[in-house]
């Protein structure tokens, strides 16, 4: 995963934690929700970057063995 994508992915994590605490501290269910959202969105975004880094990977060993059967 690129290191941007992972940064945004973590900074949405962040970002609807924070939502969900000031939610909980100021009894508002909306903002609360909100930041439940944010956290699970961007915990889906980092595991499909992750899946995504995973199987490229796979593809270039299997590449690279492929190759190196070759010689």
């Amino acid at each position: 995963m690129g290191v941007f994508d992972k940064a945004k992915d973590k900074a949405q994590q962040f970002i609807g934690h924070a939502k969900e605490r000031t939610g909980e501290a100021t009894d508002n269910e909306e903002l609360e929700n909100a930041g439940k959202r944010d956290q699970v969105t961007g915990k889906i975004k980092e595991t499909g970057h992750d899946v995504r880094d995973r199987a490229a990977g796979a593809v270039e060993d299997a590449k690279d063995r492929l190759t190196d059967d070759d010689k």
